[in-house]
């Protein structure tokens, strides 16, 4: 029996009261779980079959009580996979690599330790500048998921999360068109004798895409308006159906969003914040009770009056037109968005600790360090830099200086 086999058999028999002893060996990580405390979020980025293929590969997870809870993962799972299963946060953050779902809000700062990673959202308009000063000063590197690159050059965290969230949302806009939630009453979709529901989409990416599946699937009438030609023809031809398309032109965008009984908005960054394509005035005009999910809301909104809402408190009226602008649409279904998260960490993980740690994976590859924003108390991403006027270093400057 190898030292890894004998060290996973030992961790798990390990009491839920004894005090952690935090182990790591020498191409080993100690990966913490902590469990989430910031808008209601449910998901967990690692399952339990996860844990034990990373135990199984010599590595230490540490999982907080409770912590795959909502997402009905339970503490045995975790357990019985190998995994810690600690009592307190301050034990998950004795971890040097902590993978989590939500940035890091100020209890958590209390428990991390100078020098840790942190893989994580980024969720760059709920932050300020101060946010990013006391990252600086507990010198961590910082990873934002929606960053972080595959070989291919795509984004996997938002494609997966983007697939969840267009699945979800029309489920979500036939909710509050209903009476069941003070809404026009009316289905979304249509039946014989009675005109569609008029659906407008802003942006020709994923969560457009499988949005206007279950759109068509249920009879609506659907429009879609994008930027970018070769984004919408892209769109055509994915989704194998004649659907509208057209370039955003005040006009006519303004006239379909007159007109609709959902406009859904799906506009991602293209650097910093996501743009805002519909004005206050325009929304001035839809009909009352009219619905509107902002599913950019996390990089801004592509909506004048767009605010951060909460799964416990998910919409506000403005001008008669509800507001969904919830920033973790996948959060409502939470194991298929948990399973999804451990596919994609669970590959990055076992390279890591291949290659020799994280600073090693960020130098052997590229798509990889895309993701990083702070490396060991510097900021290492322009667009922050420039946003808080904070001091910038390159980060293949600063990895070529440490190899």
């Amino acid at each position: 029996m190898t030292g890894f086999e004998e060290l996973a058999k030992q961790t798990a028999l390990y009491p839920k009261e004894a005090p952690l002893a935090v182990k790591t060996s020498r191409n080993g990580l100690l990966i913490g779980l902590p469990k989430e405390v910031s808008l209601q979020e449910n998901r967990i980025a690692l399952t339990p079959e996860a844990v034990a293929i990373l135990v199984r590969n010599g590595h230490n997870v540490i999982v907080e009580t409770n912590a795959g809870e909502k997402a009905k993962f339970p503490d045995h799972e975790y357990s019985e996979a190998g995994a810690q299963i600690a009592q307190s946060p301050k034990e998950v953050y004795e971890a040097n690599l902590i993978l989590k779902i939500e940035p890091l809000v100020e209890e958590e700062f209390d428990h991390i330790q100078s020098g840790s990673t942190v893989i994580s959202a980024l969720n760059l308009p709920s932050h300020d500048k101060a946010y990013f000063e006391k990252m600086l000063s507990k010198n961590l590197t910082a990873f934002g998921y929606e960053y972080i690159e595959d070989q291919s050059g795509g984004l996997p965290v938002i494609r997966s999360m983007s697939e969840i969230a267009g699945s979800t949302v029309m489920l979500i806009a036939g909710e509050y068109l209903s009476n069941a939630d003070n809404g026009r009453g009316i289905i979304l979709g249509g039946i014989t004798g009675v005109p569609p529901t008029k659906v407008v989409m802003l942006g020709a990416g994923t969560v457009t895409e499988y949005a206007i599946r279950m759109a068509l699937g249920m009879g609506a009438d659907v429009k879609v308006f994008d930027k970018h030609l070769y984004k919408l023809q892209r769109l055509k031809y994915a989704v194998g159906q004649h659907v509208y398309t057209s370039i955003i032109d005040t006009d006519t965008m303004a006239e379909a969003i007159q007109r609709a009984d959902v406009v859904i908005g799906a506009m991602r960054a293209e650097d910093g914040l996501s743009p805002v394509v519909v004005t206050e005035e325009m929304i001035s005009r839809m009909k009352p009770e009219s619905v509107i999910i902002d599913v950019s809301i996390d990089q801004g909104g592509n909506f004048e009056t767009s605010r951060m809402t909460t799964h416990k408190q998910p919409t506000y009226k403005h001008m008669g037109v509800i507001h969904y602008c919830v920033p973790n649409i996948a959060a409502r279904v939470a194991y298929t968005a948990s399973m999804a998260l451990s596919n994609i960490f669970l590959p990055f993980l076992l390279e890591t600790g291949t290659t020799g740690g994280i600073e090693q994976m960020m130098y052997a590859n590229r798509w990889f360090m895309k993701g990083v924003y702070t490396h060991k108390g510097t900021l290492t991403n322009a667009y922050i830099a420039r946003k808080f006027n904070l001091r910038f270093k390159d980060l293949d400057l600063l990895l070529a200086a440490r190899f």
